[in-house]
């Protein structure tokens, strides 16, 4: 695994713990209590494409909530990411920070906001989610038409998180950097992420503004910055 030198320390590659949440919740993942996994990579990162295959792979398992958010760090590097976003990159180091990580590194899955893994070992990555099952500790999440409705639950006050995300399969050519000459297949990109306000405990209802065409979205209650995530759903 390749880093730019000058910003990064070896990567942490082995198994980081898990999330503290409780007990509460569904035991098994299903469409509606699904295992959120998120992808940070590049398209500069010439050790991202098997990761990045593997999160394709299950892009569209009902029982799991995949998104993959481009980061910026290596678009100096000969190739601009033509997803990054700065806010993806703040993500990923809120996440190494609550982990109590001093460095950041592509690839990198993140499961339920809490486990962390290279995600290049397919096998690993199915035990992974098998293991972490959906997030738990936090309320039911319904939607009623325009209205998502958060409810009540006995849990630490978290954020309420709207997450746009397309759906679709996207080839990119890449043309210099690492991997230039390569065309790299992209799946469930984050395009947007809206905090909707804080959850305390009592049940809320959150109004869902109109997405943009073509965009799938999801909710994700998590706690604190980087914090585990105790309640998803698609929308």
């Amino acid at each position: 695994m390749t880093f730019p030198s000058r910003l990064f320390a070896a990567a942490a590659l082995a198994l980081f713990g898990g999330s503290s949440a409780t007990a509460q919740g569904p035991a098994r993942a299903s469409a509606a209590h699904p295992v959120v996994v998120e992808l940070f990579q590049s398209q500069g990162c010439s050790s991202c494409p098997p990761a990045n295959a593997n999160v394709n792979a299950i892009a569209t398992r009902p029982d799991v909530l995949a998104l993959s958010f481009a980061v910026t760090y290596w678009d100096q590097l000969g190739w601009k990411d033509t997803f990054a976003s700065p806010r993806n990159t703040a993500r990923q180091w809120d996440y190494a920070r609550a982990g109590g990580r001093g460095n950041v590194a592509t690839p990198q899955v993140i499961v339920n906001g809490g486990t962390a893994i290279v995600g290049s070992n397919r096998q690993q990555l199915d035990a992974t989610i098998a293991r972490a099952g959906p997030p738990r500790g936090g309320p039911t999440l319904s939607i009623e038409g325009a209205t998502l409705k958060v409810g009540a639950a006995r849990s630490a006050p978290a954020a309420v998180w709207l997450v746009r995300y397309d759906p679709r399969a996207i080839d990119v050519p890449i043309k210099a950097g690492e991997n230039g000459g390569r065309t790299l297949p992209h799946r469930n990109i984050v395009r947007d992420m809206v905090k909707l306000g804080d959850w305390t405990g009592p049940a809320r209802s959150f109004t869902l503004a109109v997405g943009s065409r073509g965009l799938s979205s999801a909710i994700i209650v998590q706690r604190g910055r980087g914090g585990p995530i105790i309640a998803a759903r698609r929308v």
